[in-house]
Formats: C-alpha cells, structure tokens, sequence
C-alpha cells in the first residue's frame, strides 16, 4: 500500500507496513485527507495527533530518518534521527534523504497532510 506525504508543498512517497494500523489508516484515508500539525520531540521527530485512534501493534524498535510510526495509537510520528522505543511501524518516506527531510520539515511546528493522491 502506498500513500503520499506532502511536507510544504513537498509530495513524498511513502509504503505502508503490512499490519492492521497501516491498512485501519489506509481506510481512513480512503475517506479524505488528513492534515496533522506536527511540532519537534526530542531532537529525532515531529509528531502530532491524529484525527482518531489506530490498532497498536507495538513492538520494541528502532525507527530511523523517514519512518512513518504510530505512538500510543493516536499520535503520527515522522522520524528524522534516530530513537528506540516501543512503537508501531506505519511505513516509511522514499526517495529522500535524512539530511533532506530535516531541512523540508524546518524548526518548529510543520503541517503534514497525508494523501491516497
């Protein structure tokens, strides 16, 4: 499954993971975009609530540069460096560098808008 990112003005590609929250935010992409306004943590990623709840699948991991993770099953976590926490995969950004993506996502608070277009 593939969805797009789009980081201002910036439409990225993304593939989904094969598990239950990816596909439950497929459907609800299915139903309209969703817009996400996401601010830094802790030095490795932007994060911001989802508009509802997804199915945890967490799992002790290590997310790095351009992870798509679910935290807590209602927070959207983009990762530009790296973290170990118990987390949910929801896909990853390709074509696109770390250093890249850190720059597109600036400092301070950024709009994401997550797409099926």
């Amino acid at each position: 499954m593939e969805i797009f990112v789009s980081i201002n003005g910036e439409k990225l590609r993304a593939n989904l993971a094969q598990n239950s929250s990816a596909k439950a935010l497929y459907k609800e992409l299915e139903k309209g975009d969703i817009i996400i306004n996401a601010s830094d943590y802790g030095g490795f990623e932007k994060n911001g609530k989802l508009p509802s709840p997804l199915p945890r699948n967490d799992e002790q991991i290590t997310m790095q540069a351009c992870d798509i993770i679910l935290y807590s099953g209602q927070t959207f976590v983009l990762a530009y460096d790296i973290n170990s926490w118990s987390l949910t995969r929801l896909g990853r950004i390709e074509g696109i560098s770390k250093d890249e993506l850190k720059k597109l996502l600036g400092a301070g608070s950024v709009e994401i808008r997550l797409s099926l277009k």
